[in-house]
């Protein structure tokens, strides 16, 4: 039984990373050398005792949640391994709109585990996958976890400032203490590296800065709400629930603004609920069996089918436009 320890007038107890329950769950069979790579991957809640003073917002938190995963490979798989994660890790970002990013080699500790040549191998590996993808990075000197050096990408928010998001870290040291094997080609037992890799870091931060970066503005198909209807008057109601009905079907997120307010501060207010599409419905709009379309930037391609903009809707949605 742990002990509980004392921070700020309150008991804690110390928890394990998630590392070693995917390392036991490595060796709960005998591996092959053919079962390689192999990749096991969760979220799992985590925490860190951050000082009083710098604990900000979602992106600075004592208990987050992480997008945790640990790859098992052959030596030999190591490059091809690390190239993977971090063509992972990239298009992640960039699928989200992140092409604002910086990664770091950060490299052996002043406290570390493990033989320095095998660090230093460890750090060219990762250096050498940096330099053929084509990815810009700065040394971070000393900055590698105790148990291997890593790469980190950084994005930066809305106000300039970098976070830390996707971590890809080698680890020589796990794979030794806790006795990993897989029989090799050979037939005798050889060790195996071992990736860390988290493509979002802790989730609450990455949603923070994900707030941060669009202000709010999200695009259309990462928006939780897509389509306003706004009929125009009180006899336009029913027209906009069916349409609103015919929408919902094709797999968009509306809502009807059916209020008392005028059509100008219903598109305002659309406009500041940062909806990505306005449908205008007025007496023209039922007769031809039409919607007329707002954009939430100030465009209006206006009167088009309701057909036609589903079709609009859902292309630019699939594209991430």
């Amino acid at each position: 039984m742990y002990s509980p320890i004392q921070i700020e007038d309150q008991e804690y107890y110390i928890k394990p990373m998630n590392c070693p329950f995917h390392l036991h769950i490595y060796k709960s069979q005998l591996r092959s050398y053919r079962d390689l790579p192999l990749r096991f991957a969760e979220k799992g809640t985590v925490y860190r005792y951050e000082r009083s003073g710098v604990l900000h917002g979602l992106m600075r938190v004592r208990g987050f949640t992480q997008d945790d995963a640990h790859h098992f490979c052959r030596p030999d798989q190591m490059p091809d391994e690390i190239d993977f994660t971090l063509n992972f890790s990239i298009n992640m970002l960039r699928a989200f709109g992140f092409n604002d990013f910086q990664a770091y080699l950060s490299t052996m500790p002043e406290k570390s585990v493990g033989d320095e040549k095998v660090w230093h191998d460890a750090e060219a590996a990762l250096e050498d996958t940096l330099i053929r993808l084509g990815v810009p990075y700065d040394i971070d000197e000393g900055g590698g976890a105790f148990y291997g050096p890593k790469i980190d990408l950084k994005v930066r928010d809305a106000l300039g400032r970098e976070w830390q998001l996707s971590t890809i870290q080698f680890d020589f040291n796990e794979p030794e203490r806790f006795d990993l094997t897989y029989i090799g080609e050979d037939g005798k037992e050889h060790r195996p590296y071992m990736v860390h890799r988290a493509l979002l870091g802790s989730m609450e931060r990455f949603f923070g800065v994900l707030i941060e970066h669009y202000g709010g503005a999200f695009p259309a198909w990462l928006s939780p709400k897509q389509v306003k209807l706004i009929p125009i008057a009180d006899r336009h109601n029913d027209y906009a629930h069916e349409v609103a009905v015919k929408l919902q079907k094709a797999g968009l997120r509306i809502s009807v603004d059916d209020g008392s307010d005028r059509m100008n501060a219903k598109i305002r207010n659309a406009q500041k609920e940062k909806y990505p599409y306005m449908l205008v419905i007025g007496d023209r709009e039922i007769e031809e069996g039409q919607v007329a379309l707002r954009r939430r930037n100030g465009e209006n391609p206006g009167a088009m089918s309701v057909d036609d903009f589903i079709t609009l809707a859902l292309d630019e949605i699939e594209r991430k436009v």
